[in-house]
């Protein structure tokens, strides 16, 4: 109405106020909003640089935990080298296990032959030592059988003498009476009798003679059959040497071929006792031939006196005492053919006895040659025992080593799991700090490159664990093969050893065969008798079969004393290669040793640190009890102290009301007075962890989600103990849960007012 009482005149001035109202509230509306936006960007600064604040403190955290990771990966590497250089040790010691196996294993197949080549050198001297003491037994009988017939030879002679005698007393009473004569002639004529009886005897008696000349050539036969069989068995042990070095690779054959040897020993025991039964048997029957010469000869001399009375008494019997001079002629002639006989068995039992000397010299010089072998053999198997002995000290060392490398191994993989344990709690952390602040995506890719990184690291360490493991059981797997082929072995030296039992048996068989034979060539003495001169000329023979026979124990021995240099050097060389694997095992241990006391002061380190944070810890929380003792809405879970989050902050904020500073003041109160008594030696940390309940956020506010909420809070508690308490920020963590870890489940006002908390923990880093 003002308007429409003004003229014309007055337009602008009209126009011109209205202008000024206008540009009065542009303006106003201007500096309001400059207003708005200056209050906006300082608060957006503010917590950009608290963001930033905290990103670095994580990004530094990240950093150490890093470090730590690069340590616990060093120190792993380490000990996988150690495990590595362990294996390679394990391995060298294996294969010197096995080369001394192998060592040890030919040796002892050697010490096995020669033992094997003993035994049968025994058995076969033991076999003709009986045949020579059958010879030596069949020679004294023989000699006695001599001196008898000696004996009976000068009785004879006595007797004719004694004939002579009568006969000259028979001349110078011829003249006797035809009645004496007729009852001389009687007499002469029954003592005629007699004498024909008693020639008849003699012939029995020489026939019994003969066949003791025709034992004594069966046992001659006997005798150079021996030798030729022992010459056949020197070819043999030859031969068996030579297979012998051919075959040093089978398997151990001591047990069993020793029980067949003591078994043929044995069996050879019961035929030299047969065989000195059967001598006992031939000395029994000469002593019953020499009773019945004996007997003989008495019956001659008493018919001898009887004849003497007669022809005392028949003095005209001339024609008889002529018949008898015949008589005594022929009892002449056969005691001359008798002593030539005699001097032929004398002959034959001397060329037989230089050949028993032969023998028996020979037989010396081979037990002599056997013992000689028999010590090397036993000094062999005491160093083998003493081999074996070293090789398994040398086994248990090296197990005693992988035990320690194992326990080394499972001790990395603890500190790999607890490394992995606070690199899961880095990747919560950094995964928080990415959601507060988007514009630090690069370097948040950095560090999960780099985390990534530590992952394939570890990843790779538990891949070389794993290998090792794998070749660890491959090298259980080999042992296991080689104790099957060791087994494998076994079972084929056993093979080998009944293939030995059936040749044995086979042998006795023939053995028994040739003993038949042998009892059928007693039967036929009388053809043995024709071949006397044969085998007397084969003497020269058998004496250059036991000159060669001579010669090749010559070379045995030689061989002997080279087989026992061989053996020698071996057992040098196992000597040796023992005392390396004992110094290369003392390096070991020693090794294993340093590394046990490193791993157990490391332990007794953390056992006491663990200790001492413990012990600060209960007093840390038993003050904060105390000084808690009574208020509403803060309670002890655990390890750690709950405090409600309404006592703290007000509702969907994460500013500190005032009584929330006053309990986070007596609570940094009672720290620093904590934290004054521990020791630097500890790495402590006091944790601060933000949960909310499971109501989500609208979005709207100053936080998006419940995650950001508990953050905030989490971080606000910190700051405020920072700048407020001095707490020193290397000392403190904030970790922000969300709704994720609640403690009461359920879905009640109750269960959630639970869940909304604040935890503090002193734990360390």
């Amino acid at each position: 109405m003002a308007l429409r009482r003004r003229n014309p005149g007055s337009v602008d001035a009209v126009v011109w106020p209205g202008f000024v109202d206008s540009m009065t509230s542009l303006l106003l509306v201007m500096m309001f909003v400059l207003t708005i936006f200056i209050v906006v960007q300082y608060v957006l600064r503010d917590m950009i640089t608290g963001q930033e604040t905290e990103l670095d403190r994580l990004t530094a955290q990240v950093t150490s935990l890093t470090d730590a990771l690069g340590l616990a990966e060093t120190r792993e590497a380490g000990l996988q080298r150690q495990v590595a250089v362990l294996g390679d040790d394990l391995a060298a010691a294996a294969g010197r296990a096995q080369a001394q196996d192998a060592l040890i294993a030919a040796l002892t197949r050697e010490r096995d032959g020669q033992a094997q080549a003993l035994d049968d050198a025994g058995a076969r001297i033991t076999a003709f030592e009986a045949q020579v003491a059958g010879l030596l037994a069949d020679r004294d009988t023989d000699r006695a059988q001599i001196a008898a017939l000696q004996d009976e030879g000068a009785r004879q002679v006595s007797q004719a003498e004694a004939l002579n005698l009568a006969l000259a007393q028979a001349r110078e009473e011829i003249d006797a009476g035809l009645e004496t004569a007729r009852l001389a002639a009687a007499r002469a004529d029954a003592l005629q009798a007699l004498v024909t009886s008693l020639q008849g005897r003699m012939a029995d008696r020489d026939a019994a003679i003969s066949d003791a000349e025709a034992q004594r050539l069966v046992d001659a036969a006997a005798a150079e059959e021996l030798r030729a069989r022992l010459q056949d068995a020197d070819a043999e042990l030859t031969a068996m040497t030579l297979a012998l070095d051919q075959r040093r690779t089978e398997a151990e054959r001591t047990l069993t071929l020793l029980a067949a040897a003591e078994a043929a020993r044995g069996d050879l025991t019961l035929q030299l006792a047969a065989a000195l039964a059967q001598v006992d048997a031939l000395q029994d029957d000469a002593r019953t031939g020499a009773n019945e010469r004996q007997s003989l000869l008495s019956r001659l001399t008493e018919a001898l006196a009887a004849r003497q009375a007669a022809e005392a008494q028949a003095q005209d019997a001339g024609d008889a005492a002529a018949g008898l001079a015949d008589r005594v002629a022929a009892l002449q002639a056969a005691q001359a053919a008798l002593t030539d006989q005699v001097g032929g068995l004398q002959d034959a039992l001397a060329a037989a006895q230089a050949g028993h000397d032969d023998l028996a010299a020979q037989l010396a010089a081979a037990l002599a040659a056997g013992q000689a072998g028999a010590d090397d053999l036993a000094a062999a198997r005491a160093a083998l025992a003493e081999a074996t002995a070293a090789a398994g000290a040398d086994r248990a060392a090296l197990e005693e080593q992988l035990a320690a490398a194992l326990a080394a191994r499972a001790a990395a993989e603890a500190e790999g799991l607890r490394l992995q344990n606070a690199l899961a709690e880095a990747v919560l952390a950094r995964e928080a700090a990415a959601r507060q602040a988007d514009a630090r995506d690069r370097d948040r890719a950095q560090l999960e490159a780099d985390l990534a990184a530590a992952i394939l690291a570890r990843e790779t360490a538990e891949g070389a664990r794993d290998a090792e493991s794998a070749s660890r059981a491959a090298l259980e797997d080999r042992l296991a093969a080689a104790l099957a082929a060791r087994d494998d072995a076994e079972a084929a030296a056993a093979d080998e050893a009944a293939r030995q039992a059936a040749l044995l048996a086979t042998a006795r068989d023939r053995l028994a065969r040739e003993q038949a034979l042998s009892s059928d060539a007693q039967l036929r003495v009388q053809a043995l008798n024709e071949q006397v001169a044969a085998l007397r000329s084969q003497v020269g023979g058998l004496q250059e079969l036991l000159d060669a026979a001579d010669a090749r124990d010559s070379e045995r021995h030689v061989q002997i004393e080279n087989l026992g240099s061989q053996l020698n050097t071996a057992l040098a060389r196992t000597a040796a290669a023992e005392r390396r694997a004992a110094d290369e095992a003392r390096r070991a241990q020693a090794l294993a040793e340093a590394e046990e006391r490193r791993q157990r002061e490391e332990a007794r380190r953390l056992a006491a640190e663990a200790e001492n944070l413990e012990h600060y810890r209960s007093e840390f929380f038993g003050r904060i009890r105390d000084a808690v003792a009574g208020h509403a809405g803060i309670r002890i879970e655990g390890d750690r102290f709950v405090f409600s989050s309404e006592v703290l902050f007000p509702p969907g904020s994460a500013d500190l009301s005032p009584e929330g500073r006053g309990e986070i003041d007596q609570v940094a109160a009672i720290l620093r007075q904590i934290a004054a008594e521990i020791p630097d030696g500890i790495d402590w940390i006091l944790r601060v962890d933000g949960h909310t309940d499971d109501v989500p956020l609208s979005g709207l506010g100053q936080f998006r989600d419940n995650w950001e909420l508990s953050q905030a809070r989490a971080l606000s508690v910190v700051r405020y103990m920072i700048a407020s308490d001095g707490i020193p920020p290397d000392r403190l963590a904030a970790n922000g849960f969300g709704e994720f870890q609640p403690l009461d489940p359920e879905d009640t006002p109750e269960a959630r007012a639970r869940n909304r908390r604040i935890e503090i923990k002193l734990t360390e880093r």
